[in-house]
């Protein structure tokens, strides 16, 4: 597994970002739109299609390519548009697959985008939220025909939610790197407070 600090590689939008305008707080109104269009528009099929419609097949397909144009969308636009982050899978010549976890090393992502970013974070995390729900409660309901949808739905969602953690806070290491300097932190403001005591 990698992490990579991209330079060389553009990400779309890289070169005309400082040729446009800044009318709005949101840099990407499009990629914003459409980052949020496609998962809740799963979401909604999923929960009225019972009401509207009692064709289950076209229900069914509804819902994966909307999922699908939504993992699409969020791997390979939203994400490197809005956060500057991006992760793929790549074969080397010996035949191993390696991840590739990347980000973007520039500031105006921190200051111009931060609504972007809410959006992107927002939409990511919360979207598989209701699909574990959907889960359990087909599950539960015993709609076992939808199964195999709401599984679908989580893992599409869940695979994107995990690149992007991974993009942003880097490899495993670097979370056990973090976690420690946590543990070691609160260790030393512990020992501190005990010296500095009454």
């Amino acid at each position: 597994m990698q992490r990579q600090d991209s330079q060389d590689a553009p990400l779309f939008g890289e070169d005309d970002d400082h040729m446009k305008p800044k009318k709005s707080k949101i840099r990407h109104p499009l990629a914003s739109f459409f980052h949020l269009f496609f998962r809740t528009s799963a979401i909604l099929v999923y929960l009225l299609c019972d009401t509207f419609s009692s064709r289950f097949i076209a229900c069914m397909v509804t819902i994966i390519l909307l999922l699908s144009c939504d993992f699409w969308t969020v791997k390979n636009v939203s994400g490197r548009l809005l956060v500057g982050l991006r992760w793929w899978n790549q074969v080397d010549e010996d035949g191993k697959s390696h991840w590739v976890f990347e980000s973007k090393k520039t500031h105006s992502l921190n200051t111009a985008g931060s609504a972007d970013s809410r959006i992107f974070w927002l939409g990511l995390i919360v979207c598989p939220i209701f699909w574990v729900i959907f889960v359990f409660s087909t599950i539960f309901s015993l709609k076992i025909k939808w199964l195999a949808v709401v599984i679908m739905g989580l893992i599409l969602q869940w695979a994107n939610l995990y690149g992007y953690v991974r993009c942003k806070v880097g490899g495993k290491s670097n979370l056990r790197d973090m976690a420690k300097n946590y543990i070691g932190v609160q260790i030393f403001k512990q020992a501190m407070k005990k010296t500095e005591g009454p």
